[in-house]
């Protein structure tokens, strides 16, 4: 998955008739309470824990465009002796914020691979003898969509209900073997 085309994998779940509420009973950005009690679980997960530190430490929103030249950085000892997993890993990455105000919790730290080869550990360069690859987490998420108070066919305008849905989120990278010869 590159940052252009990331979508998370995702497996949609419906359980029995789904309630629809109105905006007056929901604001923009709520849940229902009934599905919260699983909270503590989202609240646990690195995508969701992250997110508070990335915006505390400015990091770039979803829709904003990686540097001009970001690439595989040159590893150098010394200045990786202090540096947070992601900074010192042979297969480095960096987190965005993903934000989508139709999934609760609508925003995830997501992990960009900066390499498309690992570094060598002796030279500190980039070597295509290895892969970077994303490391996957499921998560499950409340998806948010429109409906129909009456049951009708069209949804009523500013009502929705809510569904789960497994969402496989980028947490990190790693290095692999290619899969074959380049």
């Amino acid at each position: 998955m590159t940052h252009q085309d990331l979508q998370f994998r995702r497996k949609t779940r419906s359980h029995g008739s789904l309630r629809c509420y109105s905006a007056e009973e929901l604001s923009h950005g709520q849940a229902p309470p009934h599905l919260l009690t699983r909270s503590a679980r989202w609240e646990q997960a690195l995508p969701v824990a992250l997110v508070s530190t990335l915006e505390a430490t400015g990091h770039r929103r979803q829709h904003e465009r990686p540097q001009a030249g970001t690439q595989c950085p040159v590893l150098r000892p010394e200045e990786v002796l202090e540096a947070d997993t992601h900074q010192r890993s042979i297969s480095p990455w960096k987190y965005r914020i993903d934000t989508d105000k139709n999934r609760y919790p609508q925003k995830l730290a997501v992990a960009e691979c900066l390499c498309r080869g690992c570094i060598n550990a002796k030279t500190g360069r980039e070597t295509a003898s290895l892969n970077s690859v994303q490391l996957l987490q499921s998560l499950l998420v409340l998806r948010r969509q429109p409906c129909s108070e009456d049951g009708r066919a069209d949804p009523t305008p500013g009502s929705f209900t809510f569904h789960t849905e497994f969402i496989r989120v980028p947490v990190g990278c790693t290095c692999v073997l290619p899969r074959s010869a380049q």
